[in-house]
């Protein structure tokens, strides 16, 4: 059973940085992709950033230049560092993965931009 456990979500003010972590139950290399989405309250949930197993990060438009994906393989852990961070970065994050076209979702955790 994989497991998918985010963690690093809170209140920071705009301008301020956050990184969130996405700790799999295996090797994150085992997955084809994994990748952020995010959801706003009455909204879609929306894909931030992904990463092929062996391949470039891709990032939605809004967090180009702002938001980075890494990975940790020693730590099965996945991130997104989180810079000058504005009002509408506010939702709640899910870290997705995926093997042999079986999605799998974390919990999320809530990321709120405010003064």
């Amino acid at each position: 059973q994989v497991q998918l456990v985010e963690s690093g979500g809170g209140l920071v003010q705009p301008g301020g940085s956050l990184r969130l972590s996405c700790a799999a139950s295996g090797s994150i290399f085992s997955f084809d992709v994994m990748a952020w989405y995010r959801q706003a309250p009455g909204k879609q949930r929306d894909l931030v950033a992904s990463r092929i197993t062996l391949g470039r990060a891709n990032y939605a438009d809004s967090v180009k230049g702002r938001f980075t994906v890494s990975r940790d393989a020693a730590k099965n852990t996945m991130y997104l560092q989180m810079n000058n961070l504005k009002p509408e970065d506010t939702a709640v994050y899910y870290c997705y993965a995926a093997r042999d076209s079986v999605a799998y979702w974390g919990q999320g955790t809530q990321v709120t931009v405010s003064s």
